[in-house]
């Protein structure tokens, strides 16, 4: 019974999109909450072993889960990024995982195309109605793949764009309930933008821009009056790497990350009131809600997300990171450290990172221990 609450509380956590503005509503803390939130998902070893900075780092096959537009820059003209990552194992659970490819090819000095796929499983869940009785068991599990361009603009800035599609199958026909679900579907784009200042040492700063899943919103029923917002995204990266001498080299960089999705509005108590506000919110438009989430009434400053990273690279070979992530209290309280490291051999690296354990109790972070682990294979050579 133990193991059913455990997956069923683990299915809640990506279901709480269906459900998420009704419940924002009676809490104060007052969580942004979307479809798919698995697309916020840290993918790949070597970004999470530095609390999920990424998108100013130096470009690799996962480039483009990160920021697209740094493919052009990237030494090897092909490269394909294999990843996974065992989900939730503090909680118990076996078989919630994410797994994601990645891949990009130069067409020549100035332009590269691109593709990503990612998968996210929530293992065998079991439904019950409000009695306890078995109702159906379910297999949840949403996916994305996409297509990218990225084109050099000069010698030291890239842009790239990309076009995304969404899949989440959560809960399909009826269940038991009188409700009729379908997989939610979405199509959304990226546009980024890199400044690739690092000189022929491996010395100089780097800069980008994102903004990522720009695109439909999710529905699950029928009724198109009740569809939620995918996770859009604005961020900003910087690193700044200093070699120390020809075999060793430091980086150190910061990721800002902003949801561009309105807080769903508090209630009042007053029902038809919060009624009124609820469906003035589930009709605001796309492009509206990304204008929105800058202007909600709420505090900008705690709708931020900080990744705070380092990595040390012996000859290119052997690589050890550190970072830490954070959010406010009032917008999840996701705050931890991670640790990775990585090695090359010939044309191919192996990276895995680690969440460090932090809480105790009801505190206890659900994802302490994590584990990531990425291989990049670095195909056609160099581009140097």
């Amino acid at each position: 019974m133990s193991s059913i609450l455990k997956k069923i509380s683990a299915c809640l956590a990506v279901m709480f999109c269906m459900h998420g503005v009704a419940s924002a509503q009676a809490d104060s803390i007052n969580i942004v909450s979307t479809a798919v939130p698995f697309l916020r998902i840290s993918p790949d070893a070597r970004a999470g072993g530095m609390g999920d900075l990424a998108i100013a780092t130096s470009p690799d096959a996962n480039a483009p889960f990160w920021n697209l537009a740094k493919v052009p820059f990237a030494k090897k003209k092909s490269a394909i990024a294999l990843n996974y990552t065992p989900w939730l194992k503090d909680l118990g659970l076996t078989d919630v995982y994410l797994a994601s490819l990645a891949a990009y090819h130069q067409l020549d000095e100035q332009q590269a195309i691109s593709t990503s796929i990612r998968f996210f499983s929530l293992g065998n869940i079991q439904l019950t109605d409000y009695s306890g009785n078995i109702l159906n068991t379910v297999k949840p599990s949403e996916f994305s793949i996409d297509a990218g361009y990225s084109r050099i603009l000069n010698e030291k800035l890239s842009i790239g764009v990309a076009l995304r599609y969404i899949n989440s199958r959560l809960v399909v026909g009826d269940v038991g309930t009188g409700v009729v679900y379908k997989a939610g579907n979405a199509v959304a784009g990226d546009v980024s933008l890199f400044y690739h200042g690092v000189n022929e040492e491996g010395e100089g700063l780097n800069w980008g821009i994102t903004l990522s899943n720009l695109g439909s919103k999710v529905g699950y029923t029928n009724d198109s009056r009740n569809k939620d917002f995918i996770p859009a995204n604005l961020g900003l990266g910087v690193t700044y790497t200093k070699a120390i001498n020809e075999m060793n080299k430091i980086t150190f960089g910061l990721d800002i990350n902003k949801l561009l999705v309105p807080t769903a509005p508090q209630a009042t108590g007053n029902y038809s009131v919060d009624s009124a506000r609820l469906v003035d919110y589930r009709s605001t438009s796309v492009v509206s809600s990304w204008m929105k989430s800058f202007s909600d009434g709420s505090n900008q400053l705690k709708s931020l997300q900080a990744s705070l990273g380092a990595e040390y690279a012996y000859n290119n070979q052997f690589f050890v990171r550190a970072g830490y992530f954070y959010e406010n209290k009032n917008r999840g309280n996701r705050k931890f450290f991670s640790v990775g490291a990585g090695f090359s051999i010939d044309q191919m690296q192996v990276n895995f990172s680690y969440l460090v354990p932090s809480g105790s109790g009801v505190t206890r972070n659900p994802l302490s221990n994590t584990l990531r682990f990425g291989i990049v294979f670095n195909l056609n050579g160099s581009n140097e």
